[in-house]
């Protein structure tokens, strides 16, 4: 028995500055998306430290957020997140390449960040937008038994962007 696709149309959505107001519906969707989430003080500390802190709002609604420092001539992504009610529609692709203007704006030439290996689905994003594994941090994350690497991906900005 074949059955119909659901159709999803996106209403308006935009990315605007990170408020601190906004720090509880942020870490709400932290806490929904993650085992071991950061905490609302540490989503406010990278707001007082000056990262492009950025969230994603479908109509009035926050539905993602990206956080993102900058130093030198290098962006590292320290956190970027969907909400799980909106995955796997093209938010998190369209998120990224706001990261990856926002990071050229700036003059960063590339874009850094780490990836659990268990996080398949990201994984598969984050190749299909170009970037690479340059290295594994052993341990990095915090994991149910013991720790969890990290795979350190990058990607060159002086690339094109892509529109896929």
């Amino acid at each position: 028995m074949a059955v119909a696709s659901e159709e999803w149309v996106l209403p308006q959505w935009m990315v605007r500055p990170m408020r601190a107001e906004d720090v509880p519906e942020v870490h709400a969707i932290e806490v929904a998306s993650y085992p071991f989430p950061w905490s609302a003080g540490i989503f406010r500390d990278c707001l007082r430290a000056g990262y492009l802190c950025s969230v994603a709002e479908l109509d009035t609604q926050c539905v993602g957020y990206a956080l993102l420092s900058l130093a030198a001539d290098e962006a590292h992504v320290l956190n970027i997140c969907i909400a799980p009610d909106y995955r796997c529609r093209g938010l998190g692709r369209q998120l990224m390449q706001f990261l990856f203007a926002q990071a050229r704006q700036q003059g960063a030439r590339a874009l850094f960040l780490e990836v659990r290996p268990s996080n398949l689905s990201a994984i598969r994003l984050y190749q299909s937008l170009g970037l690479q594994q340059v290295g594994v941090r052993r341990g990095y994350y915090q994991a149910t038994h013991g720790r969890e690497d990290a795979l350190v991906l990058r990607f060159d900005l002086s690339r094109t962007a892509l529109t896929v």
